[in-house]
């Protein structure tokens, strides 16, 4: 039974439905079932629908003498066909008292809103349309089902006349039968039925009607395969009722026809030209947009690789390494490569690309701006560029998830567009302050609006004349100065950035690779507009965070060598590298040549190697941001006490990765000094134990690291984003040697 709170002005015991099909008999039965009121009476046009009704347990009353029901009644449910709303509607009126809530099931609500208007004279604030999303082909009592509405959706329409209170019972009671409810208004409610529901079940009856026709139509149904029957299986509903639905929300349905047939006209035009790369971008789109919208309303992930729940992983050190190793490819170069491409002319083939959720992010805002992009499958991918000046209006909001870097970089990009674009993420990135970003912007002539808090959603305002700008970065941000140099080339003269220490220069090295007007000399770099961008093939390297902690994990092995193949050592973003082998690493780079512009190398990491303490400043850390976690983890296990220097501004970046590491260290007992700007570690032989990741992708590896490390096993919960960027990980170490293992349960 629902509780009710004491100020509830509405009880709702005696529960009236009018109408005994799938959707009124399941909400009764569902009632009952569960206990939610105490009494629910049935009434029905067909009286043997309300004794089966009855004999099958489903309502506890038949409503014998409908006007005194009514009366006695504290929720009216309307389940008739929406053409009988209004008769239905006309009946109950004279009857119904002013507490007496009143909603119905129908698909349609303007119809029904004026037909109560007209009759009302003004709406009462106890009436509350309603629409259960919900259904099956079958229909009639025996088809009820208790569990119809659990996990679907009902979508309430109250008026400026409802009364809040009314509404809130009557959404407490759907709820109680399993339902999630939303509101909406009348109008958008009929415009997104009409899309969502109406249309579908117009084009499926059309299809097989269409089809039906046909003289040899035996054998188009015989052969079909389950693509067919999958879009036509909802062709088997009652024609009455669409027909009744198609009358009621009429021009909704004739919009959406039209909006399609617009969309039809095109996919022809395109396959009789044989225009593949329109049909290429149809096609994508489509199946982009569906998996999109689907992991938005789940609140899924983006990658398939979804490990990020209850992945514990379990590690200790091995004897003897030997084996070689396929890195993850650069995040960073992968979120680069998807923007640059887009915005050149021609095609670019793009291998290595790392499909993780901030990639994937960057790459879905992109195709919602127009461009056609393929895949990607197995880290390859196929951009469309549509140039400079080709990227369109997206349909609403861009959606980020959780990537700074993709809303850093696409502030820069959307700055200079002619169109108004609105950019946010989910909770975490929206606490993020992009003013640091924002504010150099809004000197080069953009008009970006951020939250309150500085944050997401970012509302950028197009149609702008951006300036070139000479900017000094007031805090090292290879994010801010990429977005800086991004707007630079659509700004009028020259656009100059100046680091106070040098930043990773990957956006410098791609935008070259593509024709560019840029230029780089110490810590500053120049961009100048004019010069289009070119298609050019690009092989992301693979990353340099997973290279340190592979050798952090080697430095624990006695003997033995690991070799990972083609990864960047860009100078800007090996400096993890340079500091491993001041400690004692063994770690031979063997030059592959390029790769995006960048340099590649084949790393060849001997065991063996003990570890010995380091000081390191921030010239070098700048160069090792991403890899301070892993490094920190190294001097726990060195001989010494090392100084790690000028981490003020690394200490407050996103998630705080170092003072999350710092914390998993002395849980491990390994002995922390830390100020504002320095942070001493001496080290002391790894142990095992139970440490957490919490979800964070850089205190997962850092915490693997370490049980690499660990003389006693060493189990870390929580770390299923190393798996969603590497998923063959743990099969690849072991193969080498090394000692990790998936826990089960």
């Amino acid at each position: 039974m629902l509780r009710y709170s004491p100020e509830s002005r509405y009880r709702l015991e005696r529960v009236l439905i009018i109408g005994l099909g799938l959707i009124g008999g399941s909400l009764a039965k569902a009632l009952k079932t569960r206990s939610c009121v105490g009494e629910v009476v049935g009434a029905d046009r067909n009286l043997d629908e309300c004794r089966l009704g009855l004999d099958l347990g489903i309502i506890d009353r038949i409503a014998e003498d409908l006007p005194a029901e009514v009366a006695r009644a504290d929720l009216i449910v309307l389940a008739v066909p929406v053409k009988a709303m209004e008769k239905v509607l006309a009946e109950i009126q004279p009857h119904l008292r002013l507490q007496t809530l009143v909603t119905d099931v129908g698909s349609t609500k303007t119809n029904l809103v004026c037909a109560a208007r007209q009759l009302f004279g003004h709406l009462p604030p106890t009436f509350i349309p309603g629409h259960p999303i919900a259904g099956a082909e079958k229909s009639g009592v025996r088809a009820s089902d208790a569990d119809l509405f659990e996990r679907h959706k009902v979508i309430l329409t109250p008026l400026p006349e409802t009364d809040p209170d009314a509404t809130l019972e009557l959404a407490r009671l759907w709820q109680a039968v399993g339902a999630e409810v939303l509101q909406m208004e009348v109008e958008r409610h009929d415009e997104v039925l009409a899309a969502t529901s109406h249309l579908p079940h117009l084009l499926a009856f059309s299809l097989v009607d269409t089809l039906a026709r046909e003289e040899e139509n035996l054998d188009i149904f015989r052969y079909a395969a389950g693509g067919f029957r999958d879009f036509t299986r909802i062709a088997a509903s009652d024609p009455t009722m669409w027909h009744d639905i198609c009358v009621a929300n009429r021009d909704a349905i004739l919009a959406q026809i039209d909006r399609y047939t617009r969309g039809v006209d095109r996919l022809r035009a395109a396959v009789e030209g044989s225009d593949s790369e329109t049909l290429l971008g149809i096609f994508t789109r489509a199946k982009a947009a569906r998996d999109h919208f689907t992991r938005l309303l789940n609140k899924s992930s983006y990658s398939s690789n979804d490990h990020t729940e209850g992945v514990t992983l379990r590690a200790q050190v091995a004897d003897q390494v030997d084996g070689t190793i396929t890195l993850p490819g650069d995040k960073s170069i992968s979120q680069r490569a998807i923007i640059l491409a887009s915005l050149a002319d021609g095609v670019t083939d793009i291998s290595g690309f790392l499909e993780n959720e901030d990639s994937l992010a960057t790459l879905q805002a992109l195709r919602d701006m127009g461009v056609v992009i393929e895949g990607p499958h197995q880290g390859q991918v196929r951009v469309f560029g549509v140039g400079l000046h080709g990227l369109k209006p997206p349909p609403g909001p861009l959606y980020l998830g959780h990537s700074a870097t993709a809303m850093r970089l696409l502030a820069g990009v959307l700055a200079a567009q002619p169109f108004d674009t609105e950019l946010f993420g989910d909770e975490a990135l929206s606490r993020r302050n992009m003013t640091r970003v924002t504010d150099p912007l809004n000197a080069m002539g953009a008009r970006i609006e951020t939250s309150p808090s500085g944050g997401a959603p970012l509302r950028i305002k197009g149609g702008q004349t951006l300036i070139g700008i000479d900017y000094t970065l007031p805090m090292p941000s290879a994010q801010v100065k990429s977005a800086l140099l991004l707007a630079g080339l659509w700004a009028e003269g020259e656009t100059r950035i100046h680091e106070p220490v040098v930043t990773r220069n990957h956006t410098e090295q791609m935008l070259a690779a593509f024709g560019a007007d840029v230029e780089c000399k110490g810590q500053a770099v120049r961009v100048r507009a004019g010069n289009r961008l070119q298609a050019t093939p690009l092989a992301v390297p693979r990353d340099v965070s997973w290279a340190a902690m592979m050798a952090i994990a080697v430095s624990g092995c006695s003997v033995g060598q690991l070799v990972l193949e083609r990864v960047g050592v860009n100078p800007t973003r090996s400096g993890a590298l340079d500091v491993l082998r001041q400690m004692g690493l063994d770690i031979e780079a063997h030059q592959c040549g390029t790769q995006a512009g960048e340099p590649v190398a084949e790393l060849r990491i001997k065991a063996g190697a003990a570890l010995k303490a380091v000081n390191v400043g921030p010239q070098v850390l700048s160069r090792a941001m991403d890899e301070l976690p892993l490094l920190l983890v190294a001097a726990a296990h060195a001989e010494g006490t090392s100084c790690f220097n000028g981490l003020k501004a690394l200490r407050h970046k996103e998630e705080d990765p170092v003072g999350r590491t710092l914390d998993l260290l002395r849980a491990l007992d390994v002995e922390v000094q830390e100020q504002d700007e320095q942070v001493m570690i001496t080290g002391r032989r790894g142990r095992g134990g139970e440490v957490t990741a919490s979800g964070s992708l850089r205190v997962g590896m850092a915490a693997l690291a370490a049980a690499l490390c660990a003389e006693d096993p060493l189990s870390i919960q929580a770390c299923g984003q190393i798996l969603s960027v590497c998923p063959d990980l743990i099969e690849q170490a072991q193969r080498a040697g090394l000692n990790v293992h998936k826990e089960e349960g």
